[in-house]
């Protein structure tokens, strides 16, 4: 007896950052306690670090959306989260050298979005859950102590995203990435 295909959209939860430099963390700490949690079929967790190649090797298997997890500068207190929808335009930027682009040593979501774009790759639905740093530049293996209490709310606001894009329901298609709104 064969069991029925999987259904619902197929999400790919990426978690970006350095573990070594203090709240650039984030998004790899989120990743790997999300990994932990019960998810629906069809959602990946992967943890990509500062290596966004990676990232893109994997949006060329074919994915329904995109959520990426990271440390943003949005000038908030350290620890406010924001789920921000970049629109297709913000991606891309012609002026952008293909040289920026696919430096595989280090990427920003940015640079990834561009690159999945400029091969095709790029999900119809994107999504970034980031956190606003206290410390992004110190070379330190721990979160500051509000970014490390955001981390629950991040892993609630994926799962709840994730339980958005598997239900139908329409999406925030009024936030952007200079539109912000907290999560």
């Amino acid at each position: 007896m064969s069991r029925p295909a999987a259904s619902g959209p197929r999400i790919l939860i990426a978690g970006m950052g350095n573990v070594l430099c203090a709240d650039d963390g984030f998004g790899v700490v989120v990743a790997d306690a999300l990994a932990a949690r019960a998810l629906p079929p069809r959602v990946r967790v992967v943890e990509v670090g500062i290596g966004g190649m990676h990232l893109v090797q994997e949006l060329m298997t074919g994915w329904d959306a995109l959520i990426i997890i990271d440390a943003v500068e949005r000038g908030a207190p350290p620890g406010t989260l924001f789920v921000l929808e970049p629109e297709p335009a913000e991606a891309v930027r012609p002026d952008q050298a293909w040289a920026e682009l696919s430096d595989i040593h280090y990427t920003v979501p940015a640079q990834v979005l561009a690159m999945a774009q400029a091969l095709g790759v790029l999900p119809a639905r994107v999504l970034i859950v980031g956190c606003q740093g206290a410390a992004v530049d110190e070379l330190r293996l721990d979160l500051s102590a509000p970014v490390r209490t955001a981390v629950t709310g991040a892993l609630d606001t994926i799962e709840a995203l994730v339980a958005q894009l598997h239900a139908a329901e329409p999406g925030p298609a009024s936030w952007s990435a200079t539109d912000a709104r907290p999560a």
